[in-house]
């Protein structure tokens, strides 16, 4: 239809008459009553998921003796390493919740070593590798607990406001 202005383009819904209808007395049809959802059966990993789970799980349980260890024998170069070796870890344990083969059990357990790592007293005199390691801890953490905020990392010893200092 060609535009032509001469002509309103409104329809204020004049000329019909509404006297003689019937307004509901046809109601629509129901619904039909809808079959009960079916029960999924519960889920049962695959028995390399469950090794998969079960070998995080011990290396995270290790993962502060570990490192502690690692501290006693090499010093802060070791926790240097051990923060290399932790990330690593980290990618794995990644992998495997992007895949949603992460059990909670896991994932708990991966939580309460970031604690246990944090708590270990280390006399470690190189910022760099403190941030290092708190950076790590922190990358876990945010992809296990991302809404979650924590307080509990080390405090650093250099200055960050500097009229503190003067």
């Amino acid at each position: 239809m060609p535009y032509n202005p001469d002509v309103n383009p409104i329809d204020v819904g004049m000329g019909f008459e509404y006297e003689n209808t019937d307004w509901f007395a046809n109601p629509p049809p129901k619904p039909e009553p809808r079959a009960p959802d079916t029960v999924s059966p519960p889920y049962v990993p695959m028995p390399g998921v469950v090794e998969q789970n079960e070998a995080f799980i011990y290396a995270l349980q290790a993962a502060p003796n570990v490192l502690y260890g690692r501290y006693k024998q090499y010093g802060e170069l070791g926790v240097l390493g051990w923060c290399s070796e932790f990330s690593e870890l980290i990618d794995h344990l990644k992998n495997l919740g992007f895949e949603g083969n992460m059990f909670i059990h896991t994932r708990t357990q991966a939580l309460a070593t970031c604690q246990e790592l944090l708590k270990l007293k280390m006399d470690v005199k190189m910022q760099i590798i403190i941030m290092y390691l708190s950076s790590q801890v922190s990358r876990l953490r945010r992809f296990l607990d991302g809404e979650k905020e924590y307080d509990d990392y080390p405090n650093t010893a250099f200055p960050v406001e500097t009229r503190a200092y003067a």
